[in-house]
């Protein structure tokens, strides 16, 4: 034959054939021989050269498929437990296709991140394109670290960003990503520890300059493994074609829904209306609604959609960006109540007494038109007699029943006596420089508190409802502080001059007692601090535990479902409880209710810790500038090593480090949360008024250092008449460390004999 076949050929032959990919296969399949050989290897080259075909060691395959056997790493279970992989070796477009791991009897268990060697299977029809089953283990995935590259003679070092991550990591030559000297780069472990004692680590991915804008929250997402971009799938199911909505809908667009949000913005995803009550058995009451967007309807169970959403768990909020659980094609659009836009909604309506008594409620699937999109300091003015042209119309028709109905939920909460715990909400504006413009308390309302009662009430009705058609859902659970962390508490308070009694049930009434001995006073923020301390970490699962903080019975998450999953869970069991539709909780759903609270549970604690590390960072940017610059604040932590500061001005936290504190030796006392002077007794402990001065801000970690002046408005004294010249703190420090040690051996020795 020896006639060189045509590239269309030679892709044909290569779909047919994925195992023999190699020169020689393609050479003997089409009859090459001798120096025709020669022109087959430049026409395999000019097509990789095209994207046509990819090399992979010895032999050619199509960039679009995979090999029967490759290297992949194992992704998180999804919501029904089943195990995926990806490719680590795809050379084709997007992020590559879906691969389902199928375990084999015997096979081990696979957690995420593991490296396999895997066999693959081309399927079609199901979904995705790939089964793997195991060859073998290549090894589990490497340690993680996001810092600043420094470059040295061979490779170079990464300092981590992360405040607790104490040890720099080599990068040996070769493995740098050509990385610039002070860039931000993510790694990973390369192997074990080198000639320095430091591990080793190759650059992954090269983040830019630190001091960029927006670089403060990539920094945060990275290290907190946030999933930042949407796999291709996904977003090609939010831009789909919509499904067509049901018939079955309650037509509610002639109802003056509006919706009450921050200036700032990006959704709309709950409306509420008010309408006084004409039923002469309820005088005085109100009907109230509460209309969500049915995010239900565009995720469904088991779709790409609905995997990354559960995998996110939630949306995850920085100054200066937010990164969504869904896509902005729903988030933003289809799932905003948009001003004079039809949406579909999951609404409540809600009968509620005079005396702010919920006394029955009515759920349903509909579709409404919003009047308006206010925001909470128009809506506040209107009600306060500053109408502009949009909220005029609405002032006394819509404005006015919203702060009648919240008048009477005023006098049910007061009843129920929740947690009333008066933390500032500290907001950071970011300039068009991506810098930080300026650090404010964000004002609070009557217009935010008026909605915050009313998604309240729905959060209730759902849970009610859902128990009421015997539904599995998940419940969001505050339960009780734990005993030792009252008695924490209360020693705070006997301190500071005010009681927490002993010996009751607790409630929360009792604590909010004890917070209104101290409004007012100096130890007012001090009080609130150490109650919130002492609460314990609201969390989901499908057990109804009750919400302490709330002083709710019953409660679950269904009014933010662009947001977060677990309203989502919530939509769905209502959906089905009611036969609303076939999108409603399925039945892998309902197998995995517990996997998923855990998990959603988690990815909440991620985005706060991503969130507070973030605030760090921009605060410390914001003050860097100040260093040297005197402020106020009060002690909010005393540790060992040294005491903590929250700043008046930007409630910023910074570190006075017990070195620096005088010139003398202090004894911890943790039940007491004290540090006290070895020769001046100089106590200094949580809660008291500080002056300190900033010796040091560092952005890319978030780190403020302090340098203790004032406490109490009395200067820091010395050491007492008497004290060796020349005194230094690390040497007392050495000197007792040393003690500690000789007392430690004589123990040692003791037990032995």
């Amino acid at each position: 034959m020896n006639q060189i076949p045509t590239k269309e050929q030679i892709l044909a032959w290569l779909a047919d054939n994925p195992g023999e990919g190699a020169k020689r296969d393609i050479a003997r399949a089409f009859g090459i021989k001798g120096a025709a050989k020669i022109e087959l290897k430049r026409l395999l080259s000019e097509m990789a050269e095209e994207g046509r075909i990819a090399r992979r060691r010895r032999s050619w395959r199509e960039p679009s498929k995979l090999p029967p056997v490759a290297v992949l790493q194992i992704l998180k279970p999804d919501a029904q437990g089943d195990l995926w992989a990806k490719a680590l070796e795809w050379q084709g477009e997007g992020d590559g296709p879906a691969i389902l791991y199928v375990a084999k009897p015997g096979d081990p268990a696979l957690a995420e991140g593991t490296r396999i060697l895997g066999r693959m299977t081309e399927v079609e029809g199901e979904g995705y394109e790939y089964e793997a089953r195991l060859i073998r283990v290549i090894g589990q995935a490497a340690a993680k670290v996001v810092g600043i590259f420094r470059k040295g003679a061979e490779g170079g070092r990464i300092v981590p960003v992360d405040k607790g991550e104490q040890k720099e990591w080599q990068v040996p030559a070769g493995q740098t990503m050509d990385a610039r000297d002070g860039e931000l780069v993510e790694a990973e472990q390369s192997g074990p520890r080198g000639r320095m004692g430091l591990p080793r680590a190759r650059v992954t991915e090269r983040l830019g300059d630190p001091s960029a804008p927006r670089a403060v929250s990539l920094i945060a997402i990275h290290q907190h493994g946030i999933p930042d971009d949407f796999p291709q799938s996904v977003m090609d199911e939010a831009d789909a074609e919509v499904p067509a909505l049901l018939d079955r809908r309650e037509d509610l667009t002639g109802l003056p829904f509006v919706t009450i949000d921050p200036a700032d913005a990006r959704d709309h995803d709950d409306a509420c209306l008010v309408i006084p009550d004409s039923d002469p058995k309820n005088p005085g009451g109100h009907l109230l609604w509460v209309a969500i967007a049915d995010v239900a309807h565009y995720v469904r169970p088991g779709s790409a959609l609905d995997r990354e959403a559960r995998e996110r768990g939630n949306s995850t909020y920085f100054p200066d960006r937010v990164v969504p659980m869904l896509p902005d094609r729903l988030s933003g659009d289809l799932c905003s109540l948009h001003e004079g836009v039809e949406r579909p909604v999951l609404a409540v309506l809600m009968k509620v007494d005079a005396e702010g008594r919920k006394i029955g409620h009515r759920f349903t699937r509909g579709m409404i038109r919003s009047v308006a999109s206010l925001e909470y300091v128009q809506v506040q003015e209107a009600h306060e007699g500053r109408a502009d042209a949009q909220t005029e119309p609405l002032r006394e028709t819509v404005i006015e029943p919203l702060y009648a109905c919240y008048a009477s939920l005023k006098h049910a909460r007061a009843m129920r006596q929740p947690l009333e715990l008066d933390l500032p909400e500290r907001q950071i504006v970011i300039g068009e420089d991506g810098k930080v413009a300026s650090v404010r308390f964000k004002e609070r309302l009557d217009a935010h508190r008026l909605i915050e009662e009313f998604m309240v009430l729905a959060n209730v009705a759902a849970a009610e409802e859902l128990e009421r058609l015997r539904r599995p859902l998940l419940y969001r659970v505050h339960e009780e502080p734990a005993p030792d962390k009252i008695d924490a508490l209360r020693e705070v308070a006997q301190a500071s001059g005010f009681t927490l009694a002993r010996g009751q049930v607790l409630k929360t009434g009792q604590l909010n007692r004890l917070l209104e001995q101290a409004a007012g006073s100096e130890f007012d923020d001090l009080l609130n601090m150490s109650t919130l301390r002492a609460m314990t970490q609201a969390y989901y699962a499908p057990q109804n535990l009750g919400h302490f903080g709330l002083a709710l019975r019953s409660y679950a998450h269904f009014t933010s479902p662009i947001r977060r999953y677990s309203d989502l869970i919530v939509h769905r069991a209502l959906i089905s409880g009611h036969d609303w539709g076939r999108d409603g909780l399925s039945k892998d759903d309902v197998e995995h209710l517990e996997d998923t609270a855990k998990h959603i549970s988690e990815t909440e604690r991620r985005s706060m810790a991503a969130e507070r590390d973030t605030t760090d960072r921009y605060l410390a940017a914001y003050l860097s500038e100040r260093v040297g610059a005197e402020f106020t604040g009060r002690i909010s932590g005393v540790q060992k090593f040294g005491v903590f500061v929250r700043l008046d001005e930007t409630g910023a936290d910074g570190l006075i480090p017990v070195r620096s504190i005088g010139r003398e030796f202090f004894h911890y006392e943790p039940d007491l949360q004290q540090l006290v002077g070895s020769e001046t007794g100089l106590t200094i402990g949580v809660g008291q008024r500080v002056t300190v001065r900033l010796s040091e801000a560092v952005p890319v970690t978030g780190g403020l250092e302090l340098e203790l002046i004032e406490v109490e408005g009395a200067t820091l004294p010395g050491p007492k008449k008497g004290a060796r010249k020349g005194f230094k703190p690390g040497r007392r420090m050495a000197s007792v460390k040393a003690r500690e040690r000789g007392i430690a051996r004589k123990v040692k020795r003791n037990r032995k004999s």
